[in-house]
């Protein structure tokens, strides 16, 4: 039997083990109630699942920065408990490796090239450093030759058990430019972000420069001060002052920023002796409880409220239908009729508005393209410019007739990759911002034209009316995502004339630069061509989906009032009969709702994810 004494059909075991009053078994039991009524209301089944999806899949994502030899590795391995890091190696390119909860201990490499993905299980923790050696380190994988994307490894650890994500990412101030820009590109999909640093050198101008634009593309960045078991209790507070020093009055961070002081060495061992007081004595204890702990549980806390709503807001639609049900199943059919007739009359403006709406969504549609090419030239221009200057200033800085075109040639080649992955982080920001706001005012009309129709049938059917929830009030929770871009830098040698032989430096000079930038010209379109292209499909597609979206809703909204009205109105006409047997069902339905409301609002946010069955936690990323 379910809520007072309705009966309900069965549900998974997994579900009936969880608290009667869990979030989780709260959605499943709305659904199992759903598949009572009517068939108006089974659209809203799916909805509920991808809820409950949310619920299992909401991982905290951590992200672990720094230059090489900070000690990243020794710090992942730390808390992972196991040496399953290579340590003291540089990634060539780059390359990120996540480390995700899984019952088997394996590992699984992605290539960006569409090869097929590598994937082993693997034992001791010598055969997975191993494996990953030879996919992410300069012996295994000089200059990325088998263009990996990013590698996955999964392990029964315990600080991974509760949808904690560990991702270890390239380390910063590489000969690469493009590598750091890549790095702070995927930054803002992440939850946080973990700096260490350490007394042996004090933090550096390289790694300054970087936090001075990771502060503006992270909510949340901690600072761990490593390598403290080389330094006595005074040395480390004179790090420790030092560095907040820095932080504050060279990088415009706050002056009361956080420091975790850690030993990532020590860490690793007390881990592998089994030692709590050594796992206090290094640091770790607390950057595990204070700071890793409590933000994923803050995560789960804002994914649960964000499901509440969202679940509240379907049980207001359903119970609004519910209790449109009851009214037209109680009154005479001739009355009901004429209500009918009166909802469908004040539809036709509602289709119009519909109908409006579209064609400025299309229209909005061609300004953003538009916007799009304007950009795109204004890029090319500002490129062509960019690498003008570099040249000309690489010159000047040479001794007259010593800088060459494969000096030239080189400069280029390291810059220009580093130019344009700038490029494409700063143009998605762009572009996401603008279509936030192009799109917004047609999710506030279609909202509106939403409570319009409800609004009518509530007027119209003398029933309670709920508002309809924002479609921003819940976001889609999704997996950071690396992106690896190839961009075109090589310059072919261009031997000089007969008549360069007689000109003087300058002149050669001046020479060399046109034929080098009539080159550059022709890779500048290329490379603005591999930022405008996807950008012109994501409008594209995003405007598509858009608009189905906003149709969808809609058609829901009419099925569940309009549809819930004639199809009462046919059985009161054909089944009279049965309307006793529908009554009964509609109230105990609603009375079941009501509960199921009272129950939602007062849920307080689990504290863990107990309450969520884990089909398949950990085992994808």
């Amino acid at each position: 039997m379910g809520f007072d004494g309705f009966p309900l059909q069965p549900v998974d075991s997994e579900v009936e083990s969880l608290p009667a009053g869990s979030l989780f078994s709260l959605i499943q039991r709305i659904q199992v109630l759903i598949k009572t009524l009517e068939a108006e209301q089974q659209s809203v089944v799916p909805r509920l699942e991808e809820l409950k999806s949310r619920l299992q899949e909401g991982r905290f994502h951590l992200a672990v920065l720094g230059q090489f030899k900070r000690g990243k590795s020794t710090f992942l391995n730390a808390l992972l408990g196991e040496e399953v890091l290579p340590s003291s190696v540089i990634p060539l390119t780059a390359i990120p490796t996540f480390l995700s909860f899984g019952n088997s201990r394996r590992v699984r490499v992605l290539f960006s090239d569409g090869s097929v993905p590598v994937e082993m299980k693997l034992g001791t923790n010598a055969e997975i450093a191993g494996f990953l050696g030879d996919f992410v380190t300069e012996g295994g994988n000089p200059k990325n030759r088998r263009n990996v994307s990013l590698v996955e490894v999964f392990l029964p650890a315990k600080i991974l058990h509760n949808g904690v994500v560990l991702i270890d990412t390239p380390g910063i101030g590489s000969t690469f430019r493009h590598n750091t820009e890549a790095t702070l590109n995927f930054l803002p999909q992440c939850d946080a972000a973990v700096f260490l640093v350490s007394a042996d050198p004090p933090i550096t101008e390289v790694e300054i420069e970087f936090l001075r634009v990771v502060k503006t593309k992270v909510t949340r960045l901690f600072f761990l001060l490593n390598k403290i078991d080389y330094l006595d209790r005074q040395e480390q507070d004179i790090a420790k002052n030092f560095l907040r020093d820095v932080l504050r009055t060279q990088a415009g961070f706050a002056q009361n920023m956080e420091i975790f002081c850690v030993s990532s060495r020590r860490g690793v061992k007390a881990k592998q002796t089994a030692d709590p007081s050594l796992w206090q004595d290094s640091g770790l204890e607390r950057v595990e409880s204070r700071l890793i702990e409590f933000l994923a549980r803050e995560k789960s806390h804002t994914l649960h409220a964000a499901i509440v709503a969202k679940t509240l807001s379907f049980v207001g639609d359903i119970s609004m239908t519910v209790e449109l049900r009851l009214q037209a199943m109680q009154m005479p059919v001739n009355d009901l009729a004429q209500r009918i007739r009166s909802f469908e009359a004040e539809l036709t403006e509602i289709e119009q508005e519909r109908i409006t709406s579209h064609d400025l969504l299309k229209g909005s549609n061609r300004r953003m393209h538009a916007f799009l090419e304007e950009f795109s030239e204004t890029l090319r221009e500002k490129a062509c410019l960019f690498f003008h200057r570099l040249l000309v200033e690489t010159m000047e800085k040479g001794e007259p007739g010593k800088i060459g075109e494969d000096n030239l040639r080189e400069v280029l080649a390291q810059t220009i990759p580093g130019f344009f992955e700038h490029e494409m982080g700063a143009s998605t920001i762009l572009f996401e911002e603008k279509m936030r706001q192009t799109l917004k005012p047609f999710q506030e009309r279609t909202d509106a034209l939403i409570g319009k129709i409800r609004q009518t049938a509530a007027r119209i059917f003398a029933i309670p009316y709920q508002a309809p929830e924002s479609s921003e009030a819940f976001k889609v929770i999704e997996q950071p995502y690396w992106v690896t871009h190839t961009w075109s830098s090589s310059l072919k040698p261009m031997a000089e004339t007969f008549m360069d032989r007689f000109y003087s430096p300058e002149k050669r000079m001046q020479r060399i630069l046109e034929r080098i930038m009539s080159q550059v010209k022709n890779l500048v379109i290329g490379n603005v061509e591999n930022i405008r292209w996807p950008i012109f499909q994501s409008l594209d597609q995003t405007f598509l989906h858009f608009g189905s979206d906003l149709d969808d809703r809609l058609q829901s909204t009419l099925t569940a009032t309009h549809g819930a009205m004639k199809a009462t109105l046919a059985c009161r006409q054909e089944h009279e009969a049965e309307i006793g047997h529908k009554l009964s069902l509609f109230r105990a339905a609603g009375k079941n709702l009501q509960e199921i409301r009272d129950r939602l609002l007062v849920l307080e946010p689990v504290s863990n994810s107990t309450d969520i069955p884990k089909f398949s936690q950990g085992e994808t990323v």
